[in-house]
């Protein structure tokens, strides 16, 4: 079973962690983890349907890696700076990066799950075990966070239907 399972999940989930955490490895890591942690709950996992071990698996590697970083906080992490005379695009996904790293955690899985990985909020639902407007509600909350991050990095930001990237991300010399 757990085989099937794996054969089943193990590229879905790693791919869905590494868009959580930015980070490949630790990636890797937590779904090993977490197929271990569902050797030693088999039995458990016996009685469940294949989505409801699915969905034990995603919130396995989701409390893994809120340990993981509870943990972390604890420890001095330095980050590293772009090079110098780095593309413009570069740094557009550094802030990319950075505006979602300002999201509240389930906010910022809600919303990689759904505009990275393509999920639609019935099947979050089903994920995280709350009703699909739930979802809808806490997605919501996340774009307006993040446009409320834009504003406060951009202020010269264009309003509208299409504002597109900030005119410094687009200019680096500004």
């Amino acid at each position: 079973m757990i085989d099937e399972l794996y054969a089943a999940c193990h590229k879905e989930l790693v791919g869905w962690c590494a868009a959580m955490t930015r980070d490949l490895p630790l990636a890797e890591d937590l779904v090993q983890e977490a197929f271990l942690r569902a050797l030693v709950h088999e039995e458990v996992l016996k009685v469940l349907t294949f989505h409801q071990r699915r969905a034990w698996l995603y919130r396995t590697v989701k409390n893994l890696y809120v340990d993981r970083q509870r943990h972390a906080s604890f420890e001095k992490v330095t980050g590293e700076l772009p090079e110098e005379g780095a593309e413009a695009a570069e740094y557009v996904q550094v802030d990319c990066e950075q505006l979602l790293a300002g999201l509240p955690e389930e906010e910022r899985m809600l919303f990689i799950l759904r505009y990275v990985e393509g999920y639609n909020a019935t099947e979050l639902g089903r994920l995280f075990d709350l009703p699909p407007g739930t979802i809808r509600s806490r997605l919501s909350g996340a774009r307006r966070h993040l446009r409320e991050a834009m504003r406060g990095c951009c202020p010269g930001r264009r309003k509208g239907r299409n504002p597109g990237i900030c005119t410094a991300a687009q200019d680096p010399a500004k």
